[in-house]
């Protein structure tokens, strides 16, 4: 449960401070972690030691000890020396790896239940019990922030963001796929939404520069149970796909700040085609050029403001206008109209929708 590395930065340390040379070696004989080489040569002394009644012993110039997981042996450590004090140095070795496993233990526990609570795996009574078990507080008010990496198995992201949370001892960093690591954060009382926004910038900005990587956050609403997590993990989840869809220019998307995106998510996709086949004929916007798609964007992106658009386009107002009418006698719709400029908008977010849930059947 303990990696090796951890197991090694331990005996380092040990060593550091007592000039003892220290081993650690599963049941097996197999060396997991050691300040001495040649450790094969221990081998057959380590299995014979594990096998027996005796708790500690001295061979080959070495003291055995052993360090237990609940019940079950786990490790053997090597103290190199036979005297009072090498024997004492054994027992700390000993008690610090063994005060490393009660704490991996429930950290994985922890993470477990936070796994299982996010997907709906637990009854609710189970909720509670395993909470009080882990000593969790049920009654805070907590939410989730999605953390989407662009690659798979990002470590380097995932570590950077338990750093950067872990001495915050009731938030929860966890990830339950290969791209997303998952954040369950308390929220202090007089937090609120802008906070948790500045909390989700601050991930961005440092997984940006500390770990190389670009990712997208999402987050939920903040739930005052522990039975309300889950909920706040399906929101996040579908900020993520709206923003995906909808908003694929911003970094950080909240489930409370979804806009007409919300809507048209919810939406069957035999009814958008419907909608498609309605507004524009059975044609589609893909079949535009690229030309009439950047009118199109610009002049909704100056508020159907005629001059301002000519103007960011470097074209005359002329021609916009043409392209314009080109426009209304292709669709029937004239975007210089409130309704008919509105219509096409969201037949523009219709037909994005439907481009990324066929995508997602592939």
């Amino acid at each position: 449960m303990i990696s090796n590395q951890i197991l090694q930065d331990t005996i380092d340390g040990i060593k550091n401070i007592t000039r003892t040379d220290l081993c650690v070696m599963d049941t097996g004989g197999k060396c997991l972690a050691s300040t001495i080489r040649n450790t094969d040569e221990y081998e057959e002394a380590v299995v014979s030691f594990a096998e027996s009644p005796a708790e500690s012993q001295v061979m080959q110039g070495f003291q055995f000890f052993k360090v237990y997981d609940d019940n079950d042996l786990e490790y053997v450590i090597l103290a190199k020396g036979e005297t009072e004090d090498i024997y004492m140095i054994g027992k700390v070795a000993s008690f610090q790896i063994q005060s490393l496993l009660v704490a991996y233990k429930e950290r994985f526990d922890k993470d477990n239940f936070i796994k299982n609570l996010l997907l709906d795996n637990l009854l609710l009574v189970d909720i509670y019990n395993r909470a009080k078990k882990l000593h969790i507080e049920t009654d805070v008010k907590r939410i989730v922030f999605i953390i989407e990496t662009k690659n798979e198995k990002d470590t380097n992201a995932l570590e950077t963001v338990r750093t950067l949370f872990s001495s915050k001892t009731k938030d929860f960093i966890t990830a339950v796929d290969e791209k997303n690591i998952i954040l369950v954060k308390e929220v202090k009382p007089s937090e609120n939404y802008e906070d948790m926004n500045k909390t989700a910038k601050v991930i961005v900005d440092m997984l940006n520069t500390e770990a190389m990587s670009s990712v997208n956050v999402a987050y939920g609403t903040i739930v005052s149970e522990i039975k309300e997590v889950s909920r706040s993990y399906k929101e996040a989840k579908l900020a993520l796909d709206v923003g995906k869809i909808f908003y694929n220019d911003r970094k950080i998307i909240a489930y409370s700040n979804l806009g007409i995106g919300r809507l048209i998510y919810q939406l069957p996709i035999p009814l958008c085609k419907m909608f498609i086949k309605e507004i524009f004929d059975g044609k589609s916007p893909d079949d535009f050029d690229e030309e009439t798609l950047a009118t199109i964007n610009k002049f909704f992106e100056n508020s159907l403001n005629v001059s301002e658009t000519s103007r960011q386009l470097y074209i005359h107002r002329n021609t916009l206008v043409y392209r314009l009418d080109k426009l209304e006698k292709s669709t029937g719709l004239d975007l210089r109209v409130f309704e008919d400029a509105i219509t096409f908008k969201i037949a523009l977010m219709v037909v994005k929708y439907m481009k990324y849930m066929e995508s997602l059947d592939y």
